[in-house]
């Protein structure tokens, strides 16, 4: 009987340790999901706080507001009149970013709505791999289309000089924000519960009615959510737009126009200026301006779905 009893005893401590053991295991594991957490918010950080400290010195010194944004000239590796003007590079930014959303948008609800509505079994499966590896395609891939088909196209179907512009990288990019904006807009309309479609045509609607008048309705939040966010993806793409939009300083008066945007200035620009000059810090105040446009354009999607989850 102690033999039984000693053995016993053995193994309840013997599962005491075991039990102590996975304590701390979850608690580890625990430590390391809150870090992958907020490591996203602390790099964020981290970025803005250095893109601001590099920035701030032109912000605080040489920079006139007035100029910086109403102004056309771009010269800042003038010697003797160095000037800071971006609203040629926000017109160019603007003017490619809705025109991809011209593209991109209809593309990009279409098929979402056939992907969630109509496609089925491996139909469906193989369009959502599509358009994954679709968003997968380098920047830089874009941008070489961009420049070696879409160029000599536009010349030879519209009778241009030059293909390298608004419409050339316009098309680019809205083939580029256009697998985000189908994925999110897909989850958006597959959120809609079926007991909406299922009374639609209870009381007789159409496939295409019940789509209409209710899934979409129901999804609107969602869906602008996409658009919003496919905006942001437009707004902050460099290299494509670099490649394909004939980087030009002016407003663009036709598709045709070439342009320059404020990432691809960036791009061009800021290996050759000297660390700690005016123009090094101009560069990176017009980064301060392009975090905080995507910074507001990915908060107002957040807060456009948060608030359509409320109301349904």
């Amino acid at each position: 009987m102690p033999a039984e009893r000693g053995g016993a005893g053995a193994a309840a401590v013997s599962d005491l340790d075991a039990r102590g053991l996975d304590w701390y295991v979850d608690r580890l594991v625990a430590g390391l999901v809150f870090l992958g957490g907020i490591s996203a918010i602390v790099f964020i950080l981290g970025i803005f706080v250095f893109i601001t400290r590099e920035g701030l010195g032109f912000i605080l010194g040489p920079m006139d507001p007035v100029e910086f944004f109403t102004s056309t000239a771009w010269r800042p590796t003038s010697v003797n009149n160095p000037t800071y003007g971006i609203l040629a590079l926000m017109a160019g930014t603007a003017s490619v970013t809705g025109l991809a959303m011209l593209v991109s948008v209809p593309f990009s609800l279409g098929a979402a709505i056939y992907i969630a509505e109509f496609a089925t079994g491996k139909t469906r499966e193989v369009l959502k791999v599509l358009v994954e590896l679709l968003a997968a395609i380098p920047s830089v891939v874009w941008g070489f289309i961009g420049l070696a088909i879409m160029n000599p196209l536009i010349i030879d179907i519209f009778d241009v000089p030059v293909g390298l512009g608004v419409l050339n990288s316009g098309i680019i990019l809205g083939l580029m924000a256009a697998p985000i904006m189908t994925t999110i807009a897909e989850d958006a309309l597959k959120a809609v519960p079926d007991s909406y479609r299922e009374a639609a045509e209870a009381m007789g609607a159409t496939r295409w009615q019940v789509i209409r008048r209710v899934v979409l309705p129901a999804a609107k939040n969602g869906l602008l959510a996409a658009v919003l966010l496919g905006v942001g993806r437009g707004f902050g793409e460099t290299m494509a737009v670099l490649m394909a939009s004939g980087h030009a300083i002016h407003i663009p008066t036709s598709v045709f126009d070439s342009v320059r945007a404020l990432t691809a200035t960036i791009a061009a620009e800021l290996g050759e200026a000297p660390v700690g000059s005016d123009h090094y810090r101009a560069l990176f105040t017009i980064g301060i301006f392009l975090f905080l446009v995507t910074f507001l354009i990915n908060l107002t999607a957040d807060i456009v779905v948060r608030g359509g989850g409320g109301k349904r």
